[in-house]
């Protein structure tokens, strides 16, 4: 097991978001969090990041104790998360955006082979290296946001609603590309309001109802479960 959540609690002043959720992730899995809004999904990725406080609980990344450690020790150690809305620095370059994605490497040809990987991944942002970031289309800033966590060289990545404001067809790219990452030996960590698209990329999924986890289990069996279908594939797939 590389990622291990144990009994979180998560307090935002003295309402709590969530209420000792456990969850597990394996190594070279994609592992999907499906939910409402307010259900608790991106305060569990927040947490594991180190960007909320955990109020009681345990998060361990193989073995070891994370959830003392602040953001950029988190990603040091090897989690680095695409933030929802992806949150670019719109007046850097795509280039610029991809540097500091390397903030804490002191390993240039690693950084380097990276790049070429991650261009080889995203070819439209090698043509688009010198454009500003705040510049590109939805689905190009969606590429540039999971190519910068890329270039923390993680073990895990966390994804926050990749799919959100895009297009079927650049939902469809995005989904291809999160599978051509994980077969490369990344973890990923998915949450998803596309709840169909996730649960046909992912391994294992666990469904949120506020602040609690309410069912877990293969996501072929999520898929097929009436109570999974009804409320978020629409009833009957």
């Amino acid at each position: 097991m590389i990622l291990e959540i144990d009994n979180l609690h998560v307090k935002y002043g003295n309402v709590e978001a969530l209420h000792g959720i456990r969850i597990n992730v394996n190594e070279g899995e994609i592992v999907t969090i499906l939910g409402a809004n307010g259900a608790g999904k991106s305060t569990t990725l927040m947490a594991v990041s180190g960007l909320v406080r955990v109020s009681n609980g345990a998060i361990r990344f193989n073995g070891q104790d994370l959830h003392r450690l602040p953001a950029h020790e988190v990603v040091a150690r090897g989690i680095a998360q695409v933030p929802e809305g992806r949150r670019m620095f719109g007046t850097l370059t795509v280039q610029e955006n991809l540097n500091l994605g390397a903030f804490t490497s002191q390993d240039p040809d690693r950084n380097r082979r990276n790049q070429e990987w991650i261009f080889q991944l995203f070819p439209r942002l090698k043509e688009r290296s010198h454009q500003l970031a705040g510049t590109l289309s939805g689905g190009e800033q969606q590429m540039l946001a999971i190519a910068r966590a890329l270039m923390a060289n993680p073990k895990i990545l966390l994804l926050d609603e990749p799919s959100l404001g895009l297009a079927p067809l650049l939902v469809k790219a995005i989904f291809a590309t999160i599978a051509e990452i994980n077969r490369s030996g990344l973890t990923v960590v998915l949450v998803e309001q596309n709840a169909r698209a996730a649960l046909k990329l992912a391994h294992r999924g666990y469904v949120m109802e506020v602040g609690r986890i309410v069912l877990e289990d293969t996501a072929p069996a999520l898929l097929s479960n009436p109570d999974v279908q009804n409320a978020y594939l629409g009833g009957k797939t």
